[in-house]
């Protein structure tokens, strides 16, 4: 049996791709094929390097993702719910030295911690640490996140700058993503690349920063002036921080928040104005006015006059027709049923992309408990990921400048922090704490944190913070002092419940061992 090979017909020329491959050759992938007609509608199918298929689109996805934040409500509600809750009041610093490596006891390593911790929380009080004077630290930590959200990245450069209400000079000055970029907007090159310049390994070693925003009227038919800001000092202490999120190898800058879902953040918007416009339209009784064609001798119809007034509706409007004319009900068909379930139905795709779920994106409870605690623990898991995010890039670095600072000025006793690396890091050990993510039933969450706890399964720190968001020492220390208050008051404290329970429960005895169960004691009158 003899196999007759296939013609290829004229009218069917094979067809190649960028890469001089035939599309007919192409694996088993169904998503590559490009024979069929919406498949043919991909904008870019050519695989490029991170910065490449980044770089130039970025000025526009910044200007339309901030006009979205601007204009857009569900935009400007994506971005705040984030903020708010990956930042919140701010993420506070809770030191955790190693003990090991510097072979302290637990009772010094917890008066160094409670002693930095302090010295720390002034400084980050006053609005010294802010270059301009105008924030304390937990402020620019949202404006820091909120800059990398809108504009895919922000510039933190450490500076020093000595203030009279601040024993500190330690101070940090936030650059928007605009300003950063190539020295005189050279094209991108091996070790320099959309104003990060890079070493040999790829590592970011200095940032170019243009000196004016290139959309600022000052920069308006002036050369634009760079100044470079080194990532490290010679002490190899760093200098600058850039904070942005790395999604793919040898990305050097970052995208904004909403890049993935502008588009359908776009139509969703003029759709739900349309429809808008059109409700209020039909709550003003829409009538269209008919009157006859005035005609000449010949028949031809006259065209009205140069400045003739036109019938505008309003609430309560009454019209005054001409002989002849008559109105004409119109029925626009709105408020459109199908409004609601349309938009819900969106709203869960972008919900999806932006990683919020749809409940806490549109702020809207309608199902049950467990449906609401669902939400809240997938949010929980986006916000975890975020704040590690925040505090690895933004709070730490920010920390362990100051705390340099902080040593040398002999504020801090940190010996060994400037001649051992490893000593410097057993020394800048922490945790940042933020907000908490809230709860919906304080009785059950509030129980199961007890039995957490009972269990060693967590902390009676780690519960204070997940639940409350606040310092289990600092808590203990106040309750504290609230007993002894209450005690030089004379006041008695309630007892606490279910606690004479446990006290008073005596173990039963076992029958089959010969011993007669005990008797309960009475209690004194």
């Amino acid at each position: 049996m003899s196999v007759r090979p296939a013609i290829r017909r004229p009218e069917q020329p094979l067809l190649y791709d960028a890469f001089g491959k035939p599309m007919a050759l192409h694996g088993a992938w169904a998503g590559t094929r490009n024979n069929r007609n919406l498949q043919r509608k991909w904008d870019r199918g050519i695989p490029g390097s991170a910065d490449e298929d980044l770089l130039d689109d970025l000025p526009t996805l910044r200007g339309r993702a901030r006009q979205s934040g601007r204009d857009n409500p569900l935009g400007a509600g994506a971005v705040n719910i984030n903020t708010k809750h990956v930042v919140g009041t701010g993420l506070s610093l809770r030191p955790e030295v190693d003990r090991e490596v510097l072979a302290w006891d637990e009772t010094k390593a917890t008066t160094w911690q409670d002693t930095t911790g302090r010295l720390f929380d002034m400084w980050c009080r006053s609005t010294a640490c802010d270059a301009t004077l105008t924030q304390n630290f937990w402020e620019m930590q949202d404006l820091a996140y909120r800059s990398a959200a809108d504009s895919g990245d922000v510039l933190a450069v450490f500076g020093y700058r000595k203030v009279p209400f601040s024993p500190w000079g330690t101070c940090v000055r936030l650059v928007e993503a605009d300003r950063i970029s190539n020295k005189d907007l050279i094209l991108d090159t091996p070790t320099l690349c959309g104003g990060v310049q890079l070493d040999s390994f790829g590592a970011a070693v200095g940032y170019w920063v243009q000196d004016q925003h290139p959309g600022s009227r000052l920069s308006f038919g002036r050369k634009g002036t760079w100044t470079y800001y080194p990532a490290y000092g010679k002490n190899g202490f760093k200098r600058c921080q850039h904070l942005f999120i790395r999604m793919r190898p040898d990305q050097h800058r970052g995208f904004p928040y909403l890049s993935t879902v502008l588009e359908a953040l776009k139509d969703l918007g003029e759709y739900t104005d349309g429809e808008l416009r059109a409700a209020v339209v039909s709550g003003l009784y829409t009538v269209a006015v008919t009157s006859p064609a005035a005609l000449d001798e010949n028949g031809t119809p006259i065209p009205p006059a140069e400045g003739t007034d036109e019938l505008d509706l309003g609430y309560g409007a009454s019209l005054v027709l001409e002989p002849g004319e008559k109105l004409e009900q119109v029925t626009p068909g709105r408020p459109n049923q199908a409004f609601d379930p349309f938009v819900l139905a969106v709203l869960r795709q972008i919900g999806a992309a932006l990683e919020i779920p749809f409940e806490i994106l549109v702020q809207h409870f309608t199902a049950s408990y467990s449906a609401a605690r669902a939400a809240l623990l997938e949010l929980a898991k986006f916000v975890r990921r975020r704040r590690a995010w925040l505090a690895a890039n933004f709070c730490q670095p920010i920390y362990e400048a100051w705390l340099e600072e902080a040593v040398s000025t002999g504020h801090v006793q940190a010996p060994g922090f400037f001649d051992d690396p490893l000593l410097r890091m057993a020394y800048c050990g922490a945790q940042w704490d933020g907000d908490s993510l809230g709860v919906l039933d304080p009785v059950k969450e509030v129980n199961a944190y007890k039995i957490a706890v009972g269990e060693t399964f967590a902390t009676k720190e780690q519960a204070t913070a997940e639940l409350f968001g606040g310092d289990y020492r600092r808590n203990v220390e106040r309750r504290g002092r609230e007993i002894q208050a209450e005690k030089d008051s004379g006041i008695t404290p309630p007892p606490v419940p279910g606690a004479g329970a446990i006290q008073s429960a005596q173990p039963a005895a076992d029958p089959a061992m010969g011993q007669p169960p005990a008797k309960p004691k009475k209690e004194a009158p």
